[in-house]
């Protein structure tokens, strides 16, 4: 047993008699689509040897997102689809992170704070961009990621925001560029992000329910140069579909005993962390998002329903350097196909099989 859909097939039903009054349903779906992954329940793919004749089975996944299995192909189609959007010049990668002290209230108001986390760190970013002595223009171009977890499995929201150094100006359609060390204070970015979270929790009527010492603590806000675009999308790529720990992480489990592998924060040494079974999956199912949430969200000319084309915004990028900055170019890698584990000869997709049972009821009472 040392995969998680291993540790929910064994555990899961216990859990759910333990917990599952006080469960949200999505927790119980998630638990449904990791035990069900790659078996019948998904459905089957059925393809030929086109060498041998052979016929595959091949069980189909599930496709959620928190499912550990299931997110490989759709982080190479996201790394891929940046890399082809990346901008020309240098690049700065800014962390918002929630003080502990707000933790547990974001915990219990996901949507609602997820989403004002989103926008008062978007709009204090578009904020201070105009200001002349930082960048001069008004429409920046940026996205977030949400990430919930610490290398423990720990609750540790905090969003990553990838922004070219620089922004177009609606006055003189320029592009304004930031120095390449500096992009934006991050003193005044923790204030106004700080301000602006507490004025919506007080439109959505929760002000009462955050503890007061949350305004008494300046909010990490941490903010560096990373070179080109294509470092910053190559980091977050192996975040932005991963959940919050991996098969490949996990040791041994050993009786009630889950022991899996981290690394603290700045050090390249790996440690272990031993759970109870119970613990652990709770710390794993505290990062499903809510159903529908978008943890990745896109701002000013990064988001395609922007008036201005990034091809555009990357000319005007050239002309601002005198066209003597290099061009990122991109050509998308070849995709492997499908070979037989019998003559090794390719595999030819003929049909599916629909899975013919409902998702089993998990519960054991």
């Amino acid at each position: 047993m040392s995969t998680i859909a291993e540790i929910f097939r064994s555990f899961a039903p216990e859990y759910i008699n333990r917990f599952g009054d006080s469960m949200p349903d999505n927790h119980k779906k998630v638990i449904d689509s990791i035990i069900n992954c790659r078996t019948e329940v998904c459905g089957t793919v059925v393809y030929k040897c086109l060498k041998c004749g052979t016929i595959h089975y091949v069980y189909r996944s599930c496709g959620n997102r928190h499912c550990p299995v299931c997110q490989n192909h759709k982080t190479i189609q996201w790394y891929e689809k940046q890399l082809e959007r990346q901008l020309p010049g240098h690049h700065f990668m800014i962390t918002v992170t929630v003080p502990e002290c707000l933790r547990f209230f974001i915990r219990s108001n996901q949507s609602i704070a997820y989403s004002a986390l989103f926008k008062v760190s978007a709009d204090a970013i578009k904020k201070l961009v105009k200001i002349d002595e930082y960048i001069g223009g008004d429409i920046p171009g940026f996205f977030g990621v949400l990430h919930t977890w610490g290398s423990m499995l720990q609750y540790h929201p905090h969003i990553h925001f990838v922004v070219p150094g620089g922004a177009v100006s609606s006055e003189d359609g320029q592009w304004h560029p930031s120095r390449t060390d500096f992009f934006l204070p991050v003193k005044a970015l923790s204030k106004i992000i700080k301000a602006k979270f507490k004025d919506e929790m007080k439109k959505e009527g929760l002000f009462h329910d955050i503890p007061k010492n949350t305004w008494d603590v300046d909010w990490n806000i941490h903010t560096k140069p990373i070179g080109n675009g294509e470092n910053a999308i190559a980091y977050l790529s192996r975040y932005v579909f991963k959940v919050a720990i991996s098969d490949s992480r996990i040791i041994k489990v050993e009786g009630r005993k889950v022991t899996f592998q981290y690394k603290k924060k700045g050090s390249n040494r790996m440690r272990t962390c031993t759970l109870d079974v119970m613990e652990f999956i709770r710390r794993f199912l505290q990062h499903v998002l809510p159903s529908g949430f978008m943890k990745v969200r896109y701002y000013g000319f990064l988001n395609p329903n922007c008036a201005i084309s990034l091809e555009h915004v990357s000319a005007l990028i050239e002309l601002s350097y005198g066209f003597e900055i290099d061009v990122p170019s991109f050509e998308k890698a070849s995709l492997k196909p499908l070979t037989c584990e019998y003559c090794g000869g390719e595999l030819e997709f003929q049909y599916f099989i629909i899975a013919r049972s409902i998702t089993p009821n998990i519960d054991s009472s």
